[in-house]
């Protein structure tokens, strides 16, 4: 396949993209010429194949095939509905893979899609890498901010980790910290919630924000009120989450947030300053 035309589909597929809500999308009317396809019959053949693929695959058909019927003039004023799909990347990427291998388009496609597909699974596995690392800090804030209330209350330096573990026991369904930190193979010196999945984190956060706020409110000024208050609160919101089908302690440990802070601040450095090109151009790796 000459440069020449791969720069053209690629330049091609891009300016075809529609954008609605945040999702992207393409016609299969104005894909079908750009694949190749001379008859819509054969290029619906193509669609039909990819379907029964997408449902092999798991994926909900529905959400990647949509109808999309449009009207078109068809002279002296007159409009006829004609049929179309609204085809998500994924779907793209189907139709390609299920489409003629003989035609230079398709071929270019397969690559396309797959990339812009690999591309987006990226994307998405770095923005909830990013939602955990946000969801951390915010946990330590809200530690930070317990842990001073407790300490004005009772003047005790360690009775927050004491609190602090009865409620990961009303969290975890019984399990206190340590339980927790052997479950999932956390390391002595480590924090717990450094190895938890973002909703567990999240519920931690609330569960803390839940009892700062109500010892204050109603002036709790023992450790034993104030550990009710917290094991209390833990349990709500882990009764909270059993109501979605979650346990919290059947989650499973996941990336050390120092690792993955780590990691994300290497890959960071590593990004090219400019943007890349078409594929085959000078400006590709």
């Amino acid at each position: 396949m000459n440069t020449e035309l791969v720069t053209r589909l690629f330049k091609s597929f891009e300016s075809l993209v529609h954008r609605e809500d945040e999702v992207e999308y393409w016609l299969a009317r104005e894909l079908q010429g750009l694949l190749g396809y001379t008859e819509w019959r054969k290029f619906v053949a193509a669609i039909e194949r990819s379907m029964v693929a997408c449902e092999q695959s798991g994926q909900t058909v529905a959400d990647h095939f949509g109808g999309a019927d449009k009207m078109i003039e068809i002279g002296k004023g007159a409009h006829r509905r004609i049929d179309d799909y609204a085809l998500t990347r994924y779907a793209c990427y189907l139709v390609a893979q299920n489409g003629d291998p003989r035609k230079p388009e398709i071929a270019f496609a397969q690559t396309y899609f797959a990339v812009q597909t690999r591309k987006q699974e990226l994307i998405e596995q770095r923005l909830a890498e990013h939602e955990r690392l946000q969801a951390r800090a915010q946990l330590a804030a809200s530690e930070k901010e317990l842990s001073g209330v407790i300490f004005e209350r009772l003047g005790d330096g360690e009775s927050f980790a004491r609190i602090r573990s009865k409620g990961d026991a009303g969290l975890f369904g019984g399990r206190t910290t340590q339980d927790m930190k052997k479950q999932l193979g956390v390391p002595e010196s480590r924090p717990l919630a450094d190895f938890l999945p973002t909703i567990t984190i999240k519920a931690k956060d609330l569960a803390n924000e839940m009892t700062s706020f109500n010892v204050k409110a109603r002036d709790l000024r023992t450790e034993g009120d104030i550990t009710t208050e917290h094991v209390e609160n833990n349990s709500e919101v882990r009764s909270a989450l059993g109501q979605r089908g979650i346990r919290p302690e059947a989650l499973p440990a996941e990336e050390d947030v120092k690792k993955l802070e780590r990691r994300l601040a290497t890959e960071q450095k590593r990004l090219p300053l400019k943007e890349p090109g078409p594929p085959g151009s000078i400006t590709d790796e």
